[in-house]
């Protein structure tokens, strides 16, 4: 079972959405109550949740959304395609039955981008917001970070996860510990998230099958968040309305984002208004900041 966060409106209305918000790899899903609490403001319904091994569906504790394993991650089976395949596919089926009738939206940070289109699911949501959202492919790094991004990211994770059956990045300050199965798909160097070590045994993958609105912001000093990496993960929703902006930090006057500054609530009045306008209607604002890019 998965631990998580919600935020609930007091009466039902078949008419509000509510809001699935998919972390980024390792990333404790409380890192995103502030922009949660945002949506709630403007009369959405949210639910946040940890993947199986992060946070709340690690440790026990326990807010909103069920019971979680405790203990060590050495031997703990988890990978990004159980992240979405099933962690993710699970709150689709519960927001379904908790909150019926209603239309099913999602924001995804990073691979919660990627989860997306991992749920069989995924043909019920209705409008989908990603930032920095790709599946780490090293050659879409940065250029000018390329080589520093693949020494710690495919040569020093992979070592200490061999050495300590997981990843100790909490110890190291980089991110939340990380099963030794997320690991292997980050750094197997596949271009398509079917090549990744847990994809290949699930068959065929839903991505397809979401034909939501989708809406892919990218910063451009976001390491990670390339064009090239976005529209490599946009190029698996194939059935889905697409568009990806590209915001740079001088379009909103600030010197920096990069890749999870997006949910600072310094950003409440200049990029969470990108996201909420969206999920809202399923188009931008004339004023948008930023440049919508063609597809590669």
């Amino acid at each position: 079972m998965l631990g998580g966060l919600e935020w609930r409106q007091h009466t039902p209305h078949a008419s509000r959405a509510v809001v699935i918000i998919n972390a980024a790899t390792s990333v404790r899903c409380s890192y995103y109550a502030r922009f949660a609490e945002y949506l709630f403001s403007h009369g959405m319904d949210v639910m946040l949740f940890d993947y199986r091994g992060i946070g709340a569906s690690r440790t026990g504790s326990l807010r909103g959304i069920g019971a979680s394993r405790t203990g060590s991650l050495r031997g703990f089976k988890a990978s990004w395609s159980d992240w979405g395949s099933l962690d993710f596919e699970a709150l689709l089926k519960r927001a379904q039955r908790q909150y019926p009738g209603q239309p099913i939206d999602v924001v995804g940070h990073s691979f919660g981008g990627c989860a997306a289109g991992l749920a069989a699911s995924g043909a019920v949501i209705r409008r989908v917001v990603t930032v920095g959202a790709q599946f780490a492919c090293w050659r879409d790094y940065a250029p000018a970070q390329r080589w520093q991004m693949f020494t710690k990211w495919h040569a020093v994770m992979p070592l200490l996860t061999g050495l300590c059956g997981y990843f100790p990045g909490k110890r190291l300050g980089w991110l939340e510990d990380t099963p030794a199965g997320v690991v292997k798909d980050w750094v197997t160097f596949g271009t398509r998230f079917e090549q990744l070590p847990s994809a290949r045994h699930l068959g065929a993958l839903p991505f397809a099958s979401v034909k939501a609105k989708t809406l892919a912001i990218s910063l451009s000093d976001d390491p990670f968040g390339t064009v090239a990496a976005i529209e490599r993960l946009l190029s698996h929703f194939s059935a889905s309305s697409r568009t990806h902006l590209r915001i740079s930090p001088e379009d909103i006057g600030v010197t920096e984002i990069g890749h999870f500054a997006f949910f600072h609530s310094r950003f409440h009045d200049s990029l969470w208004p990108i996201a909420l306008q969206w999920l809202q209607t399923g188009a931008l604002a004339i004023d948008v900041p930023g440049s919508i890019q063609q597809p590669l």
